[in-house]
């Protein structure tokens, strides 16, 4: 995750009052995308890379990027991640709200290589476990570019262009329009990035989704990316809002300096005592419930409307 940048401001403050947008999947069949077309132009592509490093640099920094070693957070309250950056160690929990058995996985996203857990008891059919593992993988796919997508405006493989200003509320933004080079599950996804020309941070998503079988449409969404605090050296957005008003945020979104081997190694409880220089900004504000079939989902599979055990969505690693 992240891209070679150079920068060379700070972050801006965390007091900044900022026009954030929602996280909700707005399910439109058929609409289009936003009106202005991404530019195809060697001069377009260039004028969206100062931008994305403008984005970075709003963020914290590439350097501050590339320290950040370990992050915490849940998915909506759904499934909890822990993440080792600097090694691609991974854990990611979560409940089935159908039979109510907990999971456990814990694995190396570098090399594909983990363990799974059911209720505490190691799967030990390889089958069963590669199945764990894949959805793991696709969990963390998904859940993090739902809360770092920012940071990967410059990922390998991302075609990123400027595709225009437009005005919404007496906000001017730059809009960077992100498709995708055969990489990922469903490439065919498109994604509009809205940057606040003041902030230079990044208030709102639009995407299209690539058709799905059984689709005559393609899907819309339109969300909001609101309360950008500071998590260690880097900025985060925790919630999430749709266009109707009703919000959502990750849950325990911290940053950590040193994490315990024994949350990447051992299906035990994370206590608080394995987590140590902690640099989190507490939890975000309260947010309207909503319903598990309104669990955001950008995956190619049909939603799972169990929130604890949706199926994972795509994007470039």
């Amino acid at each position: 995750m992240g891209c070679p940048l150079t920068t060379s401001r700070r972050a801006v403050p965390r007091h900044l009052a900022l026009l954030m947008v929602p996280l909700f999947l707005s399910w439109v069949p058929g609409c289009a995308g936003p009106d202005s077309d991404p530019g195809s132009s060697d001069a377009s592509r260039d004028q969206a890379q100062v931008i994305a490093e403008e984005v970075m640099e709003a963020m914290g920094g590439q350097e501050s990027w590339d320290a950040t070693r370990y992050i915490r957070f849940s998915f909506f309250g759904f499934r909890t991640h822990y993440w080792d950056k600097s090694t691609g160690r991974y854990r990611v929990s979560w409940t089935d709200r159908e039979s109510g058995e907990s999971h456990v996985i814990l694995m190396n996203l570098n090399t594909g290589e983990g363990r799974a857990f059911t209720d505490g008891t190691e799967v030990t059919d390889a089958e069963a476990r590669n199945r764990f593992l894949e959805r793991a993988r696709g969990a963390w796919i998904n859940d993090t570019y739902w809360l770092l997508m920012p940071y990967k405006l410059q990922d390998p493989g991302v075609d990123l262009a400027y595709a225009g200003e437009e005005v919404v509320d007496g906000i001017a933004y730059d809009k960077l329009h992100l498709s995708f080079n055969n990489v990922g599950n469903t490439p065919g996804d498109e994604y509009w990035a809205y940057i606040n020309r003041e902030t230079r941070l990044m208030d709102k998503w639009v995407y299209l989704l690539q058709l799905r079988e059984g689709q005559d449409e393609r899907s819309r969404g339109e969300w909001k990316w609101n309360d950008w605090r500071q998590y260690g050296d880097i900025l985060l957005s925790a919630e999430r809002e749709r266009m109707d008003g009703q919000k959502r945020s990750h849950e325990d979104v911290a940053v950590f300096g040193h994490v315990d081997d024994l949350v990447f190694t051992s299906p035990a409880p994370v206590s608080p005592a394995m987590m140590r220089e902690r640099t989190d900004a507490g939890g975000p504000g309260d947010s309207v419930g909503l319903d598990a079939s309104e669990v955001p989902n950008t995956s190619g599979e049909p939603l799972d409307t169990r929130p604890a055990d949706t199926q994972p969505a795509d994007r470039s690693d």
